[in-house]
């Protein structure tokens, strides 16, 4: 079962990908919480050296209020996480895919909000995929 959803950026530079995810999913109403350098805490944690991983907590709050009000428990899954990491000498975004919540839960008031969500995570990446 495929669970994201991705796109390869033209751009290497791990900023000028962070700017342009923000910049997308802002345009979609996705307000980013987190930030979370993963490269960064795991050579601070355990001297280990990764490639560039940073992990964006995106919320849009209309969308995850319909989805809390359908279920208390989906923040659990809600697809909060975009991920900007470096693949070989390219940038990758990943965010999960939306249809894993009703997938998973089964709950077909979730579908909705999981169609709304695949169509602006859909756009963002589209915009980031963009020449």
């Amino acid at each position: 079962m495929s669970y994201d959803r991705t796109v390869r950026l033209a751009t290497t530079d791990l900023d000028t990908a962070v700017a342009a995810v923000r910049r997308a999913l802002a345009d979609q109403g996705f307000g980013v919480l987190t930030e979370i350098d993963v490269t960064a805490t795991l050579k601070a944690k355990l001297d280990h050296d990764m490639e560039e991983y940073l992990i964006l907590g995106a919320c849009n709050p209309p969308l995850a209020h319909r989805a809390l009000e359908a279920d208390r428990s989906i923040g659990l899954l809600l697809p909060c996480n975009v991920v900007v990491r470096r693949d070989g000498d390219h940038m990758l975004v990943q965010a999960l895919d939306p249809g894993t919540m009703v997938t998973l839960t089964g709950l077909d008031a979730l579908g909705p909000v999981a169609e709304e969500a695949t169509a602006r995570l859909d756009a963002a990446l589209a915009a980031l995929s963009a020449p």
